[in-house]
């Protein structure tokens, strides 16, 4: 009797939580694209599936109710019930015919791309986004794997006309119109990927060696998360993008700002001496040769790798970073940083930084070298075996540099200080990261093994 009581409560609490309890997170998000038919589908099922579960559950209830053990009570055997067998065969016939016929028109929707569908690409590798439109002549240009650097990301080949206006995103932030249909093209540079926008109800996988896509047709403007729902590695779950939903006219004005191929390769480059000019604002804090000055909270740069240091100069500039209320000494980096009115200003001061001599900064956190590198070992997937830093991962080297600075840096990551404004992608990322150092004791212990490396 009382698993026959759990079996109805077991029913009553499930029916209540779906009927009752919406509000608690667990259903869809708003629909923002034209497949409301996928919404319509799943609906489908779960009634299928809930009707089920209800029935078999209450037949078992009802069940050990009937045919408990009672006093005097005898067993028959029944093997064959050719009536009970045919209501189940055809009752189980019409729902499963109910789940799949809707998805088998949905399905051939979904792989019929409209003719007037704009096309982009979407790239993904552990583990961030990229993205590729093409240009005026609305052609992709070839890519091809072999040709895939730290200067050539997307693999694009310089010897195919086609190519040079292709816009590249290298950035996990795309932008697209409006009520219009986009086929997504998916590419994969190492393992198995998955696209997916819970917003538009799409989703596919991203397969090694071959193209993948979908297609969608936004509908609502405003921001949307792209996850990676396919496990890729140790920091799947911080492989976030987004996709923002313009207005025609927000689209191309940002789509005029995107670089294209031709123009990669021809990058801007610094001038160490006028970098040096316009280093002297940075010098009262950074030091004469970029070692860094603790009493001014001024860490090492000399050494860091020139991507890394751009890419955090444009963050201050562009207000991505030193905006949280409580990062001190952010915010005193952001004013000087917008010192650097353009990027060449930027290019010449990273210049002239790695004219500087790359002295190890001296050890001053103080650890247990043996369990931060067991605490290393998740770091060392992006950051390299030596701290060495890895920039196809989005990963600055650590080995040599400040090492107090790394201290603060994690607490910040940790608590939210840092990698909380919604652009800085890879400050996000590292946020979810950095909480997994859950006590200082960890952050000086991993420190005090990188300072052995």
């Amino acid at each position: 009797m009382a698993i026959a009581v759990l079996l109805i409560v077991l029913v009553i609490g499930t029916l209540a939580f779906h009927f009752v309890a919406p509000s608690a997170g667990w259903t869809f998000t708003e629909l923002a694209s034209n497949w409301s038919q996928i919404d319509t589908t799943i609906d489908i099922t779960f009634w299928v599936t809930g009707f089920v579960f209800v029935a078999i559950n209450l037949f078992m209830a009802y069940a050990i109710i009937k045919y408990r053990a009672s006093k005097g009570g005898k067993a028959t055997y029944d093997p064959e019930n050719k009536k009970l067998e045919w209501w189940l065969t055809v009752l189980t016939s019409i729902g499963v015919a109910a789940m799949l016929t809707p998805g088998l028109f949905v399905w051939g929707d979904f792989v019929t791309v409209p003719d007037d569908a704009m096309e982009i690409e979407a790239n993904g590798q552990q583990w961030h986004w990229t993205y590729r439109l093409p240009g005026n002549d609305g052609q992709f240009g070839d890519v091809k794997a072999e040709l895939i650097t730290s200067q050539n990301p997307f693999g694009m080949d310089p010897e195919d006309p086609l190519g040079r206006d292709d816009v590249l995103v290298l950035n996990p932030s795309v932008h697209l119109p409006v009520n219009v249909p986009v086929k997504v093209n998916l590419r994969s540079k190492d393992v198995l990927h998955n696209f997916t926008v819970t917003q538009f109800r799409v989703k596919m996988d991203l397969v090694p060696g071959m193209e993948t896509y979908l297609w969608f047709t936004p509908t609502v403007t405003g921001s949307y998360e792209v996850l990676c729902e396919e496990l890729c590695g140790i920091a799947h779950h911080t492989m976030r993008g987004e996709v923002v939903i313009d207005e025609q006219a927000d689209f191309d004005a940002w789509l005029a700002e995107q670089p294209t191929f031709e123009e990669t390769l021809n990058p801007i480059l610094g001038n160490a001496q006028v970098g040096a000019a316009q280093y002297a604002v940075c010098t009262a804090c950074h030091g004469q040769q970029g070692e860094g000055i603790k009493a001014l909270n001024a860490p090492k740069i000399s050494g860091q790798e020139p991507w890394y240091l751009r890419r955090q100069l444009k963050n201050y500039k562009a207000g991505r970073r030193g905006v949280h209320e409580d990062d001190i000494y952010g915010q005193q980096m952001a004013p000087m940083a917008s010192t650097l009115i353009d990027d060449a200003a930027i290019e010449n001061v990273i210049a002239h930084i790695q004219t500087f001599p790359d002295n190890p900064a001296p050890a001053t956190v103080q650890g247990d070298v043996v369990r931060g590198e067991r605490i290393y070992a998740v770091c060392s997937y992006c950051h390299g075996s030596e701290a060495q830093g890895i920039q196809a991962i989005n990963a600055p080297r650590m080995a040599g540099m400040t090492d107090w600075y790394l201290a603060s840096q994690l607490q910040n990551f940790r608590s939210g200080i840092r990698g909380g404004h919604p652009q800085d992608f890879y400050g996000k990322q590292m946020g979810f990261m950095g909480r997994n150092l859950q006590t200082d004791e960890q952050i000086n212990d991993v420190i005090a093994y990188i300072n052995s490396l």
